[in-house]
């Protein structure tokens, strides 16, 4: 499971670049990974105040499917909550 803390803003800043932004893709590699795409694919019309594109997925759902999945471990002691395994990993 790849992780940045940051992804691009869409849209060009003065210095012909994007800035830091928040929604980005993440990516799985692996033997035991359900090839294919999950979530949404990328909003770009609807920018919120900030110049982000919204997320399709939460990140700490992502994070739940390794915990629980892979390593065993109860993602709501790690992740202070509750949150849903995404189907991606092969049992």
């Amino acid at each position: 499971m790849t992780y940045a803390e940051f992804g691009r803003r869409p849209r060009e800043n003065q210095s012909n670049g994007t800035d830091h932004g928040t929604a980005k893709a993440q990516l799985f590699l692996g033997g035991r990974v359900k090839g294919g795409l999950y979530g949404l694919p990328p909003a770009l019309g609807p920018l919120d105040g900030n110049g982000n594109p919204p997320f399709a997925a939460d990140f700490r759902d992502l994070y739940a499917t390794v915990l629980e999945r892979r390593w065993g471990v109860d993602p709501a002691g790690v992740l202070g909550g509750r949150f849903r395994p995404v189907d991606l990993i092969k049992a």
